[in-house]
């Protein structure tokens, strides 16, 4: 049984910040003290104080550990995570854990981690969080998924009992407004048809207009087979994704709704289809028995898959030796997206063909895209009406 003793909150003028110190002490009369900071308002600091004396009144208190955030990561969170996530999924998760969070707040007890500590993280990332040459800061976008992630780490802290409340949900991350100044802006149908054509025989021209013109996920295109594409009915069955896990190539993953689609080619795509299947079977007799026969639609001329990553760096390479408006890989399917909303697609045949899970992370993401989707909406409805 222990017993405490309380003080009342105290405000931090250099942080304007509310803390507490609680003296716990066992019923062997050993004492120890417990420090909570990081409280916007008084009262919520109270609200904590009254949380933490009642759990000390029930013995559901929480001892203090010495466990440091990064042995929390590392030891704990990592390994037990591992097991309910998908690879690529834990991978990246890791990945931001270790490259932005652990440097900064990872010698910290997990008990000390407070609000301030990740608004402080926040900001550091948004002004100078980018590890390569460009330097910088990193996206709001970015940012608010490191946020995400550390929220994760935080919560299950509490559920596993080594810390009383999750600071992350008294924290401050990138708002979804500033995220929304991180969305794509993606090439017009003029812009890529200049691209496409400039490309002329290059090996990936066929892969950019499949891309472009379907609206697939890069790993969705580079996991496509031939036995998954009827060129007669003009269709194709998405089915698998290949996926880069710590540059190791992964082929055969469900696709990332883990659900199967089956998409419209149009005559364009079907041609460049049609060209690309014969270049491939000339290939594969120049190879002989050396070739990988694994039905692969993309793939390098001795039949080995694509790696994902080197597919976006040929990309990148091809719009910088082109000198056209700066795009990523994935803003082709971007632009699919918006060229078909402008077109006047429906919206949920515009999901099914993109395979989101639902319409509504298909709205949320391009409801925004272009001014002419909302223009004339007014006269439209009244011209319904009136006949106009």
């Amino acid at each position: 049984m222990t017993r405490s003793k309380t003080a009342s909150p105290h405000k931090d003028e250099r942080t304007g910040t509310w803390w507490f110190v609680v003296d716990i002490a066992d019923t062997d009369g050993k004492r120890h003290q417990t420090r909570r900071r990081g409280y916007r308002t008084k009262a919520e600091a109270v609200a904590v104080l009254d949380e933490l004396r009642s759990s000390v009144r029930k013995g559901t208190y929480i001892a203090p550990t010495t466990i440091t955030l990064r042995e929390f990561v590392e030891n704990k969170w990592l390994p037990a995570v591992r097991g309910t996530l998908e690879e690529s999924t834990w991978c990246s998760y890791a990945r931001n854990l270790r490259t932005h969070v652990l440097p900064r707040l990872g010698s910290l007890r997990i008990t000390a981690v407070g609000p301030e500590d990740l608004n402080r993280l926040y900001a550091e990332l948004s002004a100078n969080g980018r590890l390569d040459a460009k330097s910088g800061g990193l996206s709001a976008r970015t940012v608010k998924y490191v946020a995400v992630i550390t929220g994760k780490v935080l919560g299950d802290a509490v559920r596993w009992d080594y810390i009383l409340r999750n600071p992350a949900s008294r924290a401050d991350p990138p708002s979804p407004r500033a995220t929304l100044a991180t969305r794509p802006d993606p090439w017009t149908g003029r812009e890529l048809a200049a691209f496409l054509k400039a490309c002329g025989e290059n090996r990936y021209r066929t892969l950019y207009t499949f891309l472009a013109l379907t609206g697939c996920r890069r790993g969705e295109a580079l996991g496509l087979h031939w036995s998954d594409v009827d060129l007669e009915a003009g269709v194709a069955r998405i089915r698998y994704t290949i996926t880069a896990i710590e540059h190791r190539i992964k082929v055969g993953g469900q696709t990332k709704t883990g659900r199967e689609r089956e998409i419209e080619l149009d005559g364009p795509t079907l041609a460049a289809l049609r060209e690309w299947r014969v270049r491939l079977a000339r290939e594969r007799l120049l190879f002989g028995t050396g070739y990988a026969a694994n039905d692969l639609v993309f793939c390098h001329p001795d039949g080995r898959p694509y790696h994902p990553e080197r597919v976006s760096r040929e990309f990148d390479r091809m719009v910088q030796r082109l000198s056209v408006r700066r795009v990523r890989l994935h803003d082709l399917r971007h632009g699919w997206a918006t060229m078909a909303l402008k077109a006047g697609v429906h919206p949920k045949v515009v999901q099914e063909r993109l395979g989101h899970a639902n319409v509504g992370v298909t709205l949320n993401i391009y409801s925004h895209t272009d001014p002419e989707l909302r223009s004339g909406a007014a006269q439209k409805v009244a011209g319904l009406v009136f006949g106009a």
